[in-house]
């Protein structure tokens, strides 16, 4: 008894009276089988909706009055704003008309319209993310250089507390969400964002181009850009024509064994030391890999 009246002590709501028999009837009557529950009644005192816990914690005072019209009605906002049309309706509400950068100043979003926009989702706290982002930190800075800002990242946090969010900032060239805006938890449930590292991509058009954008810019890195699928399409139809132009085998002065062309996402060449990508020459029993132009060949061999 005492720890009810420990509890209750700091809720701002009614209660009916701690009663074992009165809880279990109430338990039976609508179907409770795990807490938190909450069950709204209505003025008819006989409908009831399901439990509303997830949907106030999606939308908290916009899921009043609970009903399953609400429901969808919340479901079509998202959906309109997923599929697009408009980034400051996406990225923005009547309090904040800006994204953040690391050094703290502020970037009003309508200056971002236009330009394609990666929403990264993430943590400090989780390894992959921190793993990729050295990889998306390379892909814009080269498209800053190549491309002239016409693309750009927002960070979508899913930190644990405001100093992770802060660690992460310093390592990123790119924008943010404040941690403080619901925004972040609003843009993980429109795009449905269940692992992280997560990357959606945005088109000039403000219109989402991808949800999968990771996948792509692992592959391709900054060759994926605009990350479209009719680039990805593109991007395979020139790497198999790069392929077929190259032989399947080599001699090279410089290692004892034969070195077979394969294909890897991202590797070191042991001659001249820079990373390369897609195609390489390659002796899988000494993990040796040149690029193609590293290769100082004393016959080819076709197959």
């Amino acid at each position: 008894m005492t720890s009810f009246y420990e509890h209750f002590w700091c809720m701002p709501w009614l209660a009916v009276p701690f009663n074992l028999s009165l809880l279990n009837k109430l338990r039976d009557k609508y179907g409770i089988s795990r807490i938190p529950s909450l069950v709204p009644l209505y003025s008819d005192e006989i409908s009831v909706a399901e439990d509303v816990i997830g949907l106030i914690e999606d939308y908290g005072s916009e899921a009043f009055p609970f009903t399953k019209k609400r429901k969808e009605e919340l479901k079509a906002i998202d959906d309109s704003k997923r599929l697009g049309g408009q980034l400051e309706k996406l990225l923005t509400h009547e309090s904040r008309n800006y994204v953040v950068a690391r050094n703290g100043s502020k970037v009003l979003v309508s200056k971002l319209v236009g330009k394609t926009i990666g929403l990264y989702f993430g943590a400090h706290w989780c390894p992959p993310f921190r793993s990729f982002t050295s990889q998306l930190v390379d892909v814009y800075n080269e498209l800053a250089t190549t491309d002239k800002g016409s693309f750009e990242v927002i960070l979508i946090s899913t930190d644990r507390d405001s100093r992770e969010f802060n660690i992460n900032m310093t390592n990123m060239p790119w924008l943010a969400i404040p941690y403080e805006d619901r925004t972040r938890q609003d843009l993980c449930r429109i795009f449905n964002v269940k692992l992280i590292p997560a990357l959606v991509i945005i088109g000039p058009e403000e219109k989402t181009v991808t949800t999968n954008a990771r996948e792509m810019v692992s592959l391709y890195g900054s060759r994926s850009f605009p990350f479209t699928e009719s680039r990805i399409v593109e991007l395979k139809a020139c790497l198999k024509k790069e392929g077929d132009s190259l032989p399947r085998k080599v001699k090279d002065n410089k290692h004892e064994h034969e070195l077979k062309l394969d294909m890897a996402k991202a590797y070191v060449c042991d001659f001249c030391k820079k990373q390369g990508r897609f195609w390489a020459f390659s002796c899988n029993a000494c993990d040796y890999d040149l690029h193609p132009t590293c290769v100082e060949e004393e016959e080819a061999l076709l197959v």
